[in-house]
């Protein structure tokens, strides 16, 4: 198994400075692992126990999220990936496999498509479509829209377990409630705003980095349901689905180590 990971921090624009774990040899397959609105680089503790030296793992914390600097504006996907990019200079890396969960999947696709010549291959695990012709819309915008600071814990604890379908360790749900109060309720706005109206539908064709899906079949999450993950897979060649069965929303909290097994799956078989 892997050592622990090295916290750094980088400047990813004018007085904005986010922190990212560095963790594997240096000489390792790079994979770099972006984490879901109102997370931090916490999310992806689990997985990280499960991964080998050989894989240099980066896992940034986004603005405005967990210790990251919470600038006025920048909270779209086309700013998030500008970020990644930034973050890749400061590691001395050329390109990687990019893992997004959820909207950090958006970034994930928005990343692929603006620095191709960086993108080893994509994951995109319980990956929303266009959200804003959604129908489940409605019920995000009433959700978020309605926050205000200070917000409630037991709010975001009860928005954490709904997402779930198998049990986490309680010391972890606990890891992520204290992370999701972090976020002020205008960075949850400004980055739900990005993420609803981020449509780049037409543009999935043009990714051409090996592509894997991960979505778990007990995914109440609507406007990442098994039909848009099936439209992504046919809209980006070669794209292909793994469902994991009885798993919830956030596949990499309830099933760490069948994560990363696939996980290491994938960078296997990519060209070298």
């Amino acid at each position: 198994m892997s050592t622990h990971p090295t916290t750094r921090r980088v400047a990813v624009a004018p007085d904005v400075v986010i922190p990212y774990l560095d963790q594997g040899a240096a000489g390792g397959v790079p994979v770099i692992l972006i984490h879901a609105l109102g997370d931090s680089l916490r999310s992806y503790e689990p997985v990280l126990t499960h991964l080998p030296d050989d894989i240099r793992v980066l896992v940034p914390t986004l603005r405005g999220h967990g210790d990251a600097d919470r600038p006025e504006q920048g909270y779209t996907p086309v700013d998030f990936a500008r970020d990644i990019a930034a973050l890749l200079v400061d590691a001395q890396v050329e390109s990687a496999v990019l893992v997004g969960h959820s909207s950090g999947a958006q970034t994930a696709q928005q990343f692929a498509i603006t620095y191709p010549q960086c993108t080893l291959g994509l994951i995109l695990v319980g990956a929303p479509g266009t959200i804003h012709t959604h129908p489940g819309v409605v019920e995000f915008d009433q959700v978020f829209g309605a926050l205000s600071d200070p917000i409630d814990p037991a709010f975001l604890r009860a928005l954490t377990l709904s997402q779930l379908a198998q049990p986490i360790a309680a010391s972890f749900l606990d890891t992520l409630v204290a992370e999701r109060l972090k976020v002020p309720a205008r960075v949850i706005k400004a980055t739900w705003a990005g993420s609803r109206d981020f449509d780049i539908a037409r543009e999935l064709s043009r990714i051409k980095a090996p592509t894997l899906l991960v979505w778990g079949d007990q995914d109440r999450v609507t406007v990442a349901s098994r039909e848009v993950q099936e439209q992504t897979v046919a809209a980006i060649p070669g794209a292909r689905l793994v469902v994991y069965r009885g798993a919830g929303h956030h596949v990499h909290w309830e099933e760490p180590a069948h994560f990363a097994m696939d996980l290491l799956s994938f960078v296997g078989s990519l060209p070298a």
